[in-house]
């Protein structure tokens, strides 16, 4: 049966997409990517309440994508965004410097467009 907060789940990964843009244009790489992992994490949740799911553990976007049996391009894009969980935030991912310093707009970019293709890929699953 279907949990009916899967809608909840995909309306905040979509507004969380739209956070990440501004947080781009602002010039935040490091914060950009670290919101996309989290559009990444919301979307997958989406589909695996829209699937019956009642709760979802983890907070990595390949391991939720393995759980819905989501190979592929799903499971792909999810191992690169959940390169961005840890690193964009904590200063101790780094030996030196903050985790600012290390992200590029290029980094940042390429982030939104994998958050905008799970975005994508929810919706064509979900009829």
């Amino acid at each position: 049966m279907q949990n009916p907060r899967w809608k909840d789940w995909l309306a905040q990964a979509e507004r969380d997409l739209e956070w990440a843009k501004a947080s781009l244009h602002l010039g935040f790489f490091a914060q950009t990517c670290f919101v996309c992992q989290q559009v990444g994490e919301k979307s997958l949740k989406a589909l695996a309440f829209f699937r019956g799911a009642d709760l979802v553990k983890s907070h990595s976007v390949k391991t939720i994508a393995k759980e819905l049996n989501e190979n592929g391009e799903i499971e792909s894009i999810g191992q690169k965004l959940d390169l961005y969980y840890i690193p964009t935030r904590y200063p101790d991912a780094f030996m030196e410097g903050a985790p600012f310093e290390y992200f590029e707009e290029s980094q940042a970019k390429e982030a939104i467009e994998f958050a905008e293709t799970l975005i994508r890929i929810v919706y064509e699953k979900i009829p």
